[in-house]
């Protein structure tokens, strides 16, 4: 009932940036965990970047550290993926999910199997 829909990928060159969002239907929205998640071809879904509730906590894989920023406006209902330096590996769909439990840990806030809504993904291609 609760639909998650992501917006702003495409094709750029390696070093470029791109800038996704995701917008979240409800009421709830302030008070889930917002994670993005992504899955090239052939390989398993990863999760890169997470925000949580309490305090602002975030989670980066270690892949995108330092490149990517994860951000929330509640008043909006959106979460967003700043991805700068993008390389070739970071190719693949990029799907938002939003958990209803506010303060995952770092080390439970990246599986997959915390998150109970889902988009259905909007594609990043980095050439080189």
């Amino acid at each position: 009932q609760v639909h998650v829909v992501e917006s702003g990928g495409g094709l750029v060159q390696a070093g470029a940036s791109l800038r996704l969002s995701c917008a979240v239907s409800g009421s709830a929205f302030s008070t889930y965990t917002m994670g993005w998640f992504r899955q090239a071809p052939g390989q398993e879904r990863e999760c890169v970047a997470a925000i949580s509730l309490s305090g602002g906590s975030t989670y980066y894989s270690e892949s995108v550290r330092g490149r990517f920023t994860i951000s929330r406006d509640n008043a909006r209902n959106t979460v967003f993926l700043q991805m700068d330096s993008l390389k070739p590996e970071d190719t693949a769909v990029y799907s938002c999910a939003a958990s209803r439990v506010s303060d995952l840990i770092p080390t439970i806030i990246k599986r997959a199997t915390e998150y109970d809504y889902w988009g259905q993904g909007t594609q990043v291609t980095v050439s080189s």
